[in-house]
C-alpha cells in the first residue's frame, strides 16, 4: 500500500447534551449520509457516565441501516470491488469504527460532567493501533473544541508512511503468526527498503502474485485468506508441552581444510548451501554457486545455518540452477525489532506517536482481542449453564464445555448476546470480537462472523440488527435479557449462559439421516465391542434427538473425557501454565480446521460426495503396481470414524445450512485451483508422517517422492512449513525419513531439505531441528555430495580427510548414505 491512500475515511465528534441527548456534533471531511441520532448512540454508549474513558467499536457498511451514503464518493481502492470480511458479497467495503469517550467531571455544567466521544472510521482490521493518536486528538478537543481538531487527526492519520509494509501472502501470515522467533521474514523488510516489491525480487521467486495485508480482497489470496489450515489431525490430545524452539548460535569457525569446512556442523547442525565465504569481520562474499555443483561444494567450506540466519537478508533464487548475487542491507538502515510488525509513526501536533502495525492479521480478526481472557470469562466452573439441551449446541450433553457450547452456536448461526450490565462497553465489544475470532479459527478458515457482529449494540435501531440472521451482539442494557430475541444469552459479569427455552420453536430439528451402508457394519461393529467392554457407552448414545425434535432418555447423557473437553482441558491448562495469546490462537485455528475436513467425510459418508474436501482414500498399490497416496482427514480405526461422525452429525448439519458453509465451499474451491503444491492432499501426508507408526516402506518412498518433487519453488516451500509448524515439532515429521531403512527414502528427505536451506524461513526450521536431526541432514548431504564428486572424477574413494573429520560413531558406507 502506498501512503497516499487514505486510513482514515471520517473522524467523527459526538457530544451529550442534557436537553437533547446524545448530539453528532460534527463529521470531517464530509458527513456520512446516514441517521446521525444512531451514530451519536453509538458514539455515547449507555452508562458512559459512570465511565471516565471507554472505547467502543462499531462498523459501518455492514447492513443496510448503518449503510453510508456520501456526497463525495470516498477513494477507490483495488479492495472495494469485492468487499472485505464484514461486507455483503456486492455490497460497499467495511468500515471499521474506532470510538473513544471520555466523562470529565466539571461541578460548573449541568449534571456535573461534560461527555464527548471522538471516532475514526477506517478500512484496517487492527483499528488498536490508532489508539494512541486518538487519545490525544480527544484531549485536544477537550482543550480546543472547534473542528480544526478533527482536521489535524484527519490529516496526521492520511500521512501515515507504510509504503515500505513488507506484502505477505496468506501461507506467510500463517507462518508469521506462530512464529517465536522475531527475524522470520526479515529479508522482507530488506527488500522493501532497498526499493523493492518483496513479492518480484526479494529472497524468492513467487510462482504467485503477492498480496498486501492491507488489501484484504485484492485477491483471492487475501481476500479468501480463509481456507485451509494445519491441525492435530488425530484428535484433540495435548500439544501444549514445553517443545518452544530454540536456535543456538555457539558455532566455533577454526581454520580447517576445504573438504572438513565443507561438513563441519560447528554446533549450528547444517550448512545453508551457499558458498559464500565468511571472513574475519562478518562480512561475505558476493559469490554464490550452483548448489548442484558438488564438486565445487566440496571444495569451498559452508557456512553455518546461525551464520545465514544473523544476515538472513541474503537473496536466493528460487530455482537451484540459477547463480544469484544476494542483496546487501544498507548499513543506514536498521532492521525490524520484530518482524511481526510494520514500525511506522503518525505525527501529530511535533508528537511523533510510534505505530506497530501487524502484518498477520486477517480480514475477521478486529482489534486486540484476546481469546484467553473470553475463555477464563466462560470456563468450568465459573460458568453455569442453564436452559434446554439444543443438538446444535450441546454436542457432548449436559457436560458440553460453555466454549464448545459458544462455538457451536457461532457456527450454526445461532443469535447470540453478550450482555455486560454496568461493564464498559469497550469490555463488552472485546468479547465480542473475541467471540468471531473463535468462530472463524482466527480469521484462518471461516468467515461471514464479522458481517452479523455489532461489538456494541443498543436500543436504536434495535429491530434492525435484531432481523439479522445469526447476530452475534454486545449490550450493557439487561432490557435484552427480558426482551428474549435471542438464542444463547452469555452473561459477562457473572459468567453464566442461558440458553433460550423456545430454542426448539426457532430451530426445530430434523431427524439424523440414517447411516450409509458402508457404515452400518461398522456401527455393528461397534455396539457389539463397546457392550463387551462397558455398558456406559451403551447409555451415551450419540443420538440425542428422536424424530420429532424432542429429547429422548439419553439427551442428558455426556462424557468426560470427550474430546471436545479434553481438547478445552488441554487449553485451559497452557493458559494457567502462561502460554501466550498466539497459541492459544493456533489451537483454536486446529480445531476449526478439523471440523470442516470433518464436515467433508461426513458429506462423503451421507451424501457421496464432499465440495469443501479431498475425497477420502487410504494409500493403494494396484495390481500394476503403480501406487496412489492417500487423502482426507485421518482417524485411528473406523470406529473412532464413526463414533466421530455421529457425535458431531446435528451441528454439522447446522453449519451446512448457513452462508458460512456457502462461503467456505467457494473458499476451497479456489484454494484448491490456485494453490503452489497441487494434485495431491499434502496435509494428509503429513499427518500420516507424524502419526502412523509401521508405516508401509512403499508408501513412504511415494511421500517423499512426491514432497521432494512438488516443494522447488518459495511458494511451494512456504505452504509446506504453514503446514508444520514449529510448536508442534516442525520440520521434525520429514526429517524422520533421513533414518529410514531405504537409502532412496533417505535421499528424497536430503532432496526437500535442501531445498528448504535455500530461503532463510527454511534455514530458520532446519535451526529449529535438534541436533541429531541436523547432524544426519548434513552427514548424509555431504556424504551424496562426495559420492557424486567421486563419480564425476573416477576416484573409487574419497580423500582420507573427509572419513576421519567429525564422522558419526556409525563410520560404515551406508550410515553416510553414500550406498
Amino acid at each position: 500500500m502506498g501512503s497516499t491512500e487514505e486510513h482514515c475515511a471520517f473522524v467523527l465528534l459526538a457530544e451529550f447534551d442534557i436537553d437533547k441527548g446524545a448530539q453528532l456534533t460534527y463529521q470531517f471531511p464530509q458527513p456520512l449520509g446516514t441517521d446521525e441520532g444512531l451514530l451519536a448512540n453509538l458514539m455515547l454508549p449507555d452508562g458512559a457516565e459512570r465511565q471516565l474513558e471507554d472505547w467502543t467499536i462499531f462498523f459501518l457498511n455492514q447492513t443496510p441501516f448503518n449503510r453510508i451514503a456520501p456526497v463525495l464518493a470516498l477513494e477507490s481502492h483495488s479492495d472495494a470491488s469485492s468487499g472485505t470480511a464484514g461486507a455483503d458479497e456486492d455490497g460497499p467495503e467495511l468500515l471499521y469504527v474506532l470510538n473513544l469517550v471520555r466523562t470529565k467531571h466539571d461541578k460548573t455544567v449541568r449534571r456535573g460532567a461534560v461527555v464527548k466521544a471522538m471516532a475514526i472510521c477506517t478500512r484496517h482490521p487492527f483499528i488498536q493501533i490508532f489508539k494512541p493518536v486518538l487519545l490525544m486528538a480527544l484531549d485536544d478537543y477537550f482543550s480546543d473544541p472547534s473542528q480544526e481538531c478533527l482536521a489535524r487527526l484527519f490529516d496526521a492519520v492520511n500521512a501515515m508512511d507504510i509504503s515500505l509494509a513488507p506484502t505477505l501472502t496468506r501461507d506467510e501470515k500463517l507462518v508469521m503468526r506462530v512464529a517465536e522467533r522475531k527475524d522470520v521474514f526479515t529479508e522482507k523488510f530488506t527488500a522493501a527498503m532497498n526499493g523493492k516489491r518483496p513479492s518480484q525480487e526479494s529472497t524468492l521467486s513467487h510462482s504467485s502474485p503477492a498480496v498486501h495485508p492491507l488489501h484484504p480482497a485484492s485477491n483471492y489470496v487475501s481476500n479468501r485468506d480463509t481456507v485451509v489450515m494445519r491441525t492435530t489431525e488425530n484428535g484433540s490430545g495435548s500439544s501444549f508441552e514445553d517443545n518452544k524452539t530454540r536456535s543456538r548460535t555457539d558455532s566455533m569457525r577454526s581454520h580447517q581444510s576445504a573438504s572438513e569446512a565443507s561438513f563441519t556442523l560447528g554446533g549450528s547442525g547444517a550448512w545453508t548451501g551457499d558458498e559464500s565465504d565468511v571472513d574475519g569481520d562478518g562480512q561475505q562474499s558476493a559469490t554464490i554457486h550452483n548448489p548442484a555443483s558438488s564438486h565445487v561444494q566440496s571444495q569451498r567450506g559452508r557456512r553455518s545455518m546461525e551464520s545465514n540466519s544473523a544476515s538472513s537478508h541474503g537473496m536466493h533464487s528460487g530455482k537451484r540452477d540459477e547463480a544469484v548475487v544476494p542483496a546487501i542491507m544498507d548499513p543506514y538502515s536498521r532492521a525490524p525489532k520484530d518482524t511481526h510488525f510494520f514500525s511506522t509513526s503518525i505525527d501529530y501536533r511535533g508528537h511523533a506517536l510510534p505505530i506497530k502495525m501487524p502484518l498477520s492479521t486477517f480480514p475477521e480478526e478486529v482489534g486486540d482481542y484476546s481469546l484467553i481472557s473470553l475463555i477464563q470469562t466462560f470456563s468450568i466452573p465459573n460458568t453455569i449453564v442453564s436452559g434446554p439441551q439444543h443438538p446444535h449446541l450441546h454436542t457432548n450433553g449436559i457436560l458440553t464445555h460453555p466454549i464448545i457450547l459458544l462455538f457451536n452456536a457461532l457456527i450454526t448461526n445461532k443469535r447470540v448476546i453478550f450482555l455486560g450490565y454496568q461493564r464498559p462497553a469497550g469490555q463488552v465489544s472485546s468479547v465480542v470480537l473475541a467471540a468471531c475470532a473463535l468462530g472463524s479459527g482466527c480469521g484462518a478458515v471461516l468467515r461471514g462472523f464479522i458481517a452479523r457482529a455489532f461489538p456494541y449494540a443498543n436500543l436504536t435501531n434495535r429491530e434492525e440488527w435484531e432481523n439479522i440472521p445469526g447476530y452475534i451482539a454486545g449490550v450493557t442494557n439487561p432490557i435484552f435479557e427480558s426482551a428474549g430475541s435471542w438464542d444463547l444469552l452469555c452473561d459477562i459479569g457473572n459468567g453464566r449462559m442461558v440458553v433460550h427455552k423456545d430454542i426448539y420453536s426457532s430451530w426445530p430439528v430434523a431427524s439424523q439421516p440414517p447411516l450409509p451402508g458402508s457404515l452400518l457394519t461398522r456401527a455393528g461393529t461397534i455396539k457389539a465391542e463397546v457392550s463387551a467392554g462397558s455398558e456406559e457407552e451403551m447409555g451415551r448414545a450419540s443420538s440425542q434427538i428422536n424424530a420429532h425434535g424432542a429429547r429422548n432418555e439419553h439427551s442428558q447423557a455426556g462424557k468426560a473425557d470427550s474430546s471436545d473437553n479434553v481438547f478445552m482441558d488441554d487449553i485451559v491448562s497452557a493458559i494457567s501454565y502462561h502460554f501466550g495469546e498466539s497459541l492459544v490462537r493456533a489451537r483454536f485455528t486446529e480445531y476449526v480446521f478439523r471440523f470442516v475436513r470433518l464436515v467433508g467425510r461426513y458429506e462423503e459418508e451421507y451424501m457421496g460426495s464432499t465440495k469443501i474436501g479431498y475425497p477420502s482414500s487410504s494409500f493403494s498399490v494396484a495390481v500394476d503396481g503403480y501406487s496412489q497416496l492417500g487423502s482426507g482427514i485421518i482417524f485411528p480405526d473406523d470406529v473412532s470414524a464413526t463414533k466421530e461422525l455421529s457425535v458431531n452429525a446435528n451441528r454439522i448439519e447446522g453449519w451446512r445450512r448457513t452462508k458460512m458453509y456457502e462461503y467456505y465451499s467457494s473458499d476451497f474451491q479456489m484454494h484448491v485451483a490456485t494453490k503452489p503444491i497441487q494434485g495431491f492432499d499434502i496435509y494428509h501426508q503429513l499427518v500420516r508422517l507424524k502419526t502412523v507408526k509401521n508405516m508401509n516402506d512403499q508408501e513412504v518412498e511415494l511421500i517423499m517422492r512426491t514432497l521432494s518433487e512438488s516443494v522447488q519453488t518459495y511458494d511451494q516451500v512456504i505452504e509446506l512449513l504453514a503446514l508444520l509448524p514449529q510448536y508442534l515439532g516442525g520440520l521434525l515429521p520429514v526429517t524422520f525419513g533421513l533414518f529410514h531403512q531405504q537409502e532412496q527414502v533417505r535421499s528424497y528427505t536430503v532432496d526437500l531439505l535442501t531445498v528448504l536451506r535455500a530461503y532463510p524461513i527454511g534455514i530458520q526450521f532446519l535451526q529449529s531441528l535438534n541436533h541429531f536431526h541436523r547432524y544426519a541432514f548434513v552427514r548424509q548431504a555431504h556424504a551424496r555430495d562426495a559420492k557424486q564428486y567421486r563419480e564425476q572424477s573416477g576416484l573409487l574413494s574419497p580423500p582420507m580427510s573427509n572419513l576421519t573429520s567429525r564422522t558419526p560413531s556409525n563410520r560404515s558406507e551406508s550410515s553416510l548414505g553414500g550406498g
